[in-house]
């Protein structure tokens, strides 16, 4: 049966957050210039109840006595449109970590770029992508931008924060070196003790897996916004099989649609090896200085069971 997701994150992370928001508020206010919107990455692996956490941050931030306006992006958002994903995995037929959306290098960091300097500068009419990840039998697609969200739209207030989550919100990419170290620390656990090993990256080719390394360098100019970071860890990562399972259950029975458990488990495959790869680095902070990040770590129940400041 599948356990509810409760709301036990937001104590911890609303008291973290507004004390940020101050801090940037005040920055700017003694350097006497007007204080740019503050850009807060959320990281959370898949089925921790980052979007219960979103809907509770989102409510806080923008009701009294904060009346902060708020837009949410997910990176989810900024995938490839559907023409630009096949003639990515086209061009590499045999990265099979490129052959569906989900990994870096399957979203659009351009237009992330271009959304992110929008805010930044509180230019009016910002529109907000969203993707449909129902178009084209499930492969997703982009919508149509003249349906997108709208905001800083003329006589409404500006956004002052913006939440960016998503599953690889915050990855920074490994040097050559290290990626090659943690690749070859793979395939040698799965040889020497096959049953301990539960991994993916052991599977994957090491061409395969620096073109997604490559591709995640680019992620720094949207993380580089970041004022702060709040990190959703698990205990152990391969809850997320679970966790996925759980929710593709509870959707077959109340839509009578959703993955089978086989499709579920060749889903988070996909995933898998980048969480091998970065979450070593999103647990060590991915600020130079000490304060900004937050990381909550949380039992098979999704209860939290630890939480640090890095």
């Amino acid at each position: 049966m599948a356990s509810e997701i409760v709301d036990d994150k937001s104590e911890h992370c609303i008291p973290f957050i507004l004390e940020k928001i101050k801090a940037h508020c005040d920055y700017h206010k003694k350097e006497g210039t007007d204080a740019p919107p503050f850009f807060l990455g959320l990281n959370g692996i898949q089925g921790a109840g980052k979007t219960t956490l979103v809907s509770a941050l989102y409510k806080t931030l923008t009701s009294p006595p904060h009346n902060l306006p708020t837009v949410v992006l997910s990176i989810d958002d900024l995938y490839l449109p559907h023409s630009a994903q096949k003639s990515l995995a086209q061009s590499q037929p045999t990265n099979p970590l490129i052959q569906h959306r989900g990994q870096p290098s399957t979203h659009d960091i351009p237009l992330g770029k271009d959304i992110f300097s929008q805010l930044f500068s509180r230019q009016k009419n910002i529109r907000i992508p969203f993707y449909d990840k129902s178009a084209h039998s499930g492969q997703g697609d982009r919508t149509d931008p003249e349906a997108w969200e709208v905001v800083n739209k003329e006589g409404e207030p500006p956004v002052e924060v913006v939440i960016f989550e998503g599953w690889c919100v915050g990855f920074r990419s490994l040097s050559d070196e290290e990626l090659v170290q943690k690749w070859e620390a793979a395939k040698a656990a799965r040889i020497f003790d096959g049953e301990a090993y539960h991994g993916r990256l052991a599977a994957l080719e090491l061409e395969h897996v620096s073109f997604v390394n490559e591709a995640l360098r680019q992620y720094d100019a949207l993380t580089d916004y970041f004022g702060a970071l709040v990190h959703i860890d698990a205990v152990d990562t391969l809850f997320v099989y679970d966790w996925r399972l759980e929710q593709e259950r509870k959707l077959r029975k109340e839509k009578g649609t959703g993955m089978k458990d086989k499709q579920v488990i060749e889903f988070v495959n996909g995933y898998y090896p980048a969480y091998e790869l970065y979450t070593d680095v999103l647990r060590k902070g991915i600020f130079h200085q000490t304060g900004k990040q937050l990381r909550l770590v949380v039992n098979k129940q999704r209860r939290v069971e630890e939480v640090e400041i890095q």
